[in-house]
């Protein structure tokens, strides 16, 4: 089969392209749960270019190149091409969205924090989805409904999913007439907003400094739009009367916006970090001072993903996407790194 496969890492991005498109042996079932889904979309995210260009690799490969060569692709949906003889309730042909993470076989964690659990990662550490089939477990498998084609959906698997976790954390504190801010109005904080908007009454500033993003932002449901442009701090404090948001969420975790997204944050509000890029840096102080909550956001659960798909099977989610053959991914990896991209790019095999 064809995939694209990371040879190298890239340490300052630098490189005229980073994957090679490629003959690859096919995927085989070697375990009894597993399941070989012929991929319909994989999404482009910037984790792909972290760890092209080695953020992940004192966690992922810690003794050098030992995880090379790789194919990329955390995100994706497809068909079910092949069943392992221990996996039952679902049948060849099946349309489904995988759960990045291959968890362990401890079913009481299927409705706890089963992405922290022991269980390789497929694009960072396994094979992934750049690729026309890949193989995974029964348990990542999440069942689509006819409404939502794999390729249209597959971004939902990781941007979907970790927006949809730090917007239900907040979303459960948030009482109508608060306010949530979101800095970043890409592939994650569009479908954040739209979360945000199905999921509570709160007034949403979204900030970003790219003028597309925010007219994107505005399709979403923002209430409010603050251009990027130093002065956003000062914008989100005078829209919230001078007390700051109850709820920040930061989609971007670098330039700065780590101590700006807390400065915006009110007292006793908190601060959800999902990108990442910069040290967050608070002085003890102001943070017991102003009882300020910093959380980090990992990608969400299964249950979670399963609850995203509803969403969005209802209409109340619904994706911005670009589509690219899979023959162009250093193309969509490229125009992800100079922000050209509206949303989530998607590679269509």
């Amino acid at each position: 089969m064809k995939a694209q496969v990371l040879h190298s890492y890239d340490d300052d991005l630098t490189a005229k392209s980073w994957l090679s498109y490629e003959d690859v042996p096919d995927p085989v079932i070697s375990k009894g749960s597993d399941v070989i889904v012929r991929i319909g979309g994989a999404g482009v995210c910037r984790t792909d270019l972290h760890v092209i260009e080695g953020t992940w690799r004192p966690h992922m490969d810690p003794h050098g190149n030992t995880l090379l060569p790789i194919i990329l692709g955390h995100e994706n949906a497809g068909w079910i091409e092949e069943l392992g003889p221990e996996v039952e309730g679902l049948q060849r042909g099946d349309p489904v969205i995988l759960h990045p993470k291959i968890t362990d076989t401890n079913v009481l964690r299927r409705h706890s924090e089963d992405m922290h659990g022991a269980g390789p990662l497929p694009g960072l550490d396994r094979n992934g989805g750049f690729a026309e089939a890949m193989v995974t477990s029964a348990r990542s498998l999440v069942s689509l409904p006819k409404s939502l084609p794999p390729k249209e959906v597959a971004p939902y698997a990781n941007a979907g999913l970790t927006a949809y976790r730090a917007a239900k954390r907040a979303t459960q504190k948030l009482l109508p007439g608060q306010t949530c801010a979101i800095i970043g109005a890409g592939g994650l904080g569009h479908i954040a907003i739209q979360i945000v908007r199905a999921m509570s009454a709160a007034e949403i500033i979204v900030i970003d400094s790219n003028h597309a993003s925010l007219q994107l932002a505005a399709e979403c449901g923002a209430d409010h739009l603050v251009k990027a442009d130093g002065g956003e701090v000062d914008a989100v404090m005078s829209l919230t009367k001078g007390n700051g948001a109850e709820a920040v969420l930061d989609f971007v975790g670098e330039t700065g916006t780590t101590s700006k997204g807390l400065a915006m944050t009110r007292q006793a509000g908190s601060y959800y970090i999902v990108g990442y890029g910069e040290d967050i840096r608070v002085s003890a102080f102001d943070l017991v001072i102003n009882e300020k909550n910093i959380i980090g956001n990992l990608v969400g659960t299964w249950a979670e993903l399963s609850e995203l798909m509803e969403l969005a099977h209802r209409g109340l989610v619904q994706l911005e996407t670009q589509e690219f053959d899979l023959a162009d991914a250093n193309t969509a990896l490229r125009a992800l790194l100079e922000g050209k991209i509206k949303g989530r790019a998607v590679l269509v095999p």
